[in-house]
């Protein structure tokens, strides 16, 4: 699913305006956004959450010249999938812990 997708679903779903919809996934994306930046985590109760990532530089090789290259330190975020929407993904209607 797409973005574009999501907020067409927002709007046919609780028929809003389509500039509506997509105000208001903007707003959440922004505001998740925001948080990750600040280190923040973000959890969504039976979907998952967010959180970022800290990775120490190290010394790694490039593939094509086989010489060395410092790859520096780095921050991403990540995403764990929470119990009940995996139980879903794979199949199964129990939602119990």
């Amino acid at each position: 699913m797409t973005k574009s997708e999501l907020i067409s679903l927002i709007a046919t779903q609780r028929s809003l305006p389509r500039a509506t919809a997509e105000e208001v996934v903007n707003l959440i994306f922004d505001g998740m956004k925001s948080a990750l930046c600040h280190g923040e985590r973000i959890e969504i109760r039976g979907f998952g959450s967010f959180r970022v990532r800290r990775y120490d530089g190290y010394v790694g090789r490039n593939p094509k010249t086989n010489s060395l290259i410092q790859v520096r330190p780095k921050v991403l975020p990540v995403f764990k999938v929470g119990k009940t929407l995996r139980r879903r993904v794979n199949g199964s209607s129990a939602d119990t812990n």
